[in-house]
């Protein structure tokens, strides 16, 4: 098969697939999104049981974590936004993308010479790009593609406009030019509320659940994998954090969206993705520990600080009565696990032991197994990250699910049922994506509950 009749063959599956969701969505679905659920955000606070001292290095890295980055401390020269906490806000500090995209203000900012691409909203979500191919068609690309470059900008203590590089035309690269077919993929920010229970689960326990209820698995066909895939190819461990469970730790996470997201370069990626002459405001690495200083935890370093922030985050509280009623909620539950839905998104995982004591044999509610799954054409992205393939991810965790905005890899819909509906997808011919989503057995099952138990489970899963 050729190139180009791969390429149309892999478009028209998936749009087939997304045409069949939206009529599984309309002809067999009765019940109604909530909304996101109201209250407080139950979430943005740390872990119970922290001591002085952990306290103090959690509120370091939230300090850290909410600062907007300017050209002074190393932003860009290409970035995707300016702040963790700018991706990371909803409902609270940690969390997911907000309501209001910061990524429209943040392009023009003190005169950057940017134009806002059509995929990025006012309404949002916030939106990393990636490549599926190569533009001169040499092969796969999967790389990410910063929207943003400083080029212009005055931040008045650091200035960028001799830097002559320019943005790429996104709405121009939108289609692979050779075939028509769509090139571009996003991703929208993952929440890392209880991020150090997650780090701290051991792999066995994680090995061990991925055997458990091995005859309902196979019956459903439902298999998942874990991604021992951590960047230098030497550990061997189970790597647990980002769509594809492409990060091992919190730390790895933290320094690699410094440098991809803010163009920011610090202790684990010391050069710069681009690194034009004229544009590098600060010298390389732009962050790193103060071997100098002896003021803890201010002077260890930025990557560090979020990774403290994120390990003594607490996970998000579920509502015992909101939405629904608790008596919905309670059946919702009981029905999540009936159809096979807990077969993924494993309710309950335990820590190990650590030296932390707040995170020592805790149990992380966090419903997921943290392995890759097929997903099948209609959510297949195309990108290889280590050894996930382009229609496999990690069952995201549903803890705090109650108050998102955005589901799915890309952010493609605001509402639940659509995103359970999404899950289901084809068997289709496919060289890249030999198999259909693991999950359409499960889906056939809630598609089959009477419409008042339909709502159960959705108002169960806007509880969390």
């Amino acid at each position: 098969m050729t190139k180009m009749k791969l390429l149309v063959t892999i478009s028209v599956a998936a749009l087939v697939a997304a045409a069949a969701a939206r009529t599984q969505l309309s002809a067999f679905s009765l019940a109604q999104d909530p909304g996101v659920r109201g209250g407080g955000a139950g979430a943005g606070g740390p872990l119970t049981g922290l001591t002085t001292g952990e306290l103090a290095y959690f509120q370091a890295g939230q300090d850290q974590f909410t600062e907007v980055e300017g050209l002074s401390v190393g932003l860009g020269p290409r970035f995707n936004l300016d702040s963790c906490g700018g991706c990371h806000s909803q409902p609270a500090t940690g969390g997911t993308s907000p309501a209001v995209n910061p990524q429209v203000a943040a392009a023009t900012l003190n005169g950057a010479l940017n134009t806002v691409p059509s995929f990025v909203r006012p309404d949002g979500p916030i939106r990393e790009a990636r490549f599926r191919y190569r533009l001169d068609g040499s092969g796969l690309d999967g790389g990410v593609h910063a929207l943003f470059v400083i080029s212009g900008r005055d931040d008045g203590d650091a200035n960028a406009r001799g830097c002559g590089i320019r943005q790429e035309n996104f709405d121009a690269l939108m289609f692979v030019p050779f075939a028509n077919v769509r090139n571009i993929i996003f991703r929208i920010p993952t929440p890392v509320f209880g991020a150090g229970l997650i780090e701290q689960i051991p792999d066995t326990a994680i090995r061990a659940n991925a055997q458990a209820h091995a005859a309902q698995k196979l019956a459903l066909g439902i298999g998942g994998r874990a991604h021992v895939f951590n960047f230098n190819g030497n550990d061997g461990t189970i790597a647990r954090f980002g769509w594809k469970a492409q990060n091992k730790s919190l730390l790895l996470f933290a320094g690699e969206a410094y440098n991809v997201e803010m163009g920011i370069t610090n202790e684990i990626f010391q050069t710069e993705r681009d690194e034009t002459p004229g544009c590098q405001p600060v010298t390389q690495p732009n962050n790193i520990t103060g071997t100098d200083g002896s003021n803890l935890p201010v002077a260890i370093s930025d990557i560090e600080k979020f990774a403290f922030f994120m390990r003594f985050l607490a996970p998000p509280q579920p509502s015992p009565d909101t939405p629904g009623g608790a008596a919905s909620i309670a059946r919702g539950r009981g029905l999540f696990t009936t159809v096979g839905c807990a077969l993924c998104h494993t309710p309950t995982l335990h820590t190990g032991t650590t030296t932390v004591g707040a995170l020592n044999r805790q149990p992380a509610h966090l419903f997921s197994d943290l392995l890759l799954h097929h997903m099948g054409p209609g959510l297949a992205d195309g990108i290889n990250q280590g050894q996930a393939q382009g229609d496999e991810f990690r069952t995201a965790p549903l803890w705090g699910l109650g108050q998102r905005l955005f589901f799915l890899h890309d952010g493609r819909t605001a509402n639940v049922v659509a995103a359970i509906m999404a899950h289901s997808s084809v068997t289709a011919y496919q060289p890249l994506f030999v198999i259909g989503s693991e999950a359409n057995a499960v889906v056939a099952r809630f598609r089959a509950l009477p419409p008042s138990e339909q709502q159960d489970v959705v108002n169960f899963l806007r509880s969390l």
